[in-house]
């Protein structure tokens, strides 16, 4: 039996599957590690990747041909998408947004309504409120 689910991205129902480690709806195009943890609400979609211990929960969203590594963290209603790279122990939080190529890494905090978008790149202890 072939199940689909529908991440509201205009695509419609795609074939998709709930995560072990967690529940997440995730597209079958997508790839999440068995390490990794997608909560009960949050999606993973696209061409994207969630792997080693990274973690994406509560109404969070990964999508395009993003990638969220190592022990970062991407929770409450925080996308990251397109190219974009959250690794190491970077968390992404509220209603933040990372795209286009961004990327955030080491021990960064991206919260509030922030964007981080084209090239830019957030990392050490460096932490962007919106």
């Amino acid at each position: 039996m072939n199940t689909t689910y529908d991440f509201q991205d205009g695509n419609g129902p795609v074939p998709a599957h709930q995560h072990p480690n967690g529940g997440g709806w995730v597209a079958d195009t997508a790839s999440v590690e068995a390490t990794a943890y997608v909560g009960p609400h949050a999606r993973v979609s696209g061409n994207a990747w969630v792997y080693d211990n990274a973690r994406v929960f509560d109404n969070a969203r990964v999508y395009g041909n993003a990638q969220v590594s190592g022990n970062a963290w991407v929770y409450g209603y925080a996308w990251v998408s397109d190219n974009a790279r959250v690794s190491d122990n970077a968390r992404v939080s509220d209603n933040a947004q990372v795209f286009d190529n961004a990327q955030v890494s080491d021990n960064a905090r991206v919260s509030g309504n922030a964007w981080v978008y084209d090239n830019a790149r957030v990392y050490g202890n460096a932490q962007v409120f919106g």
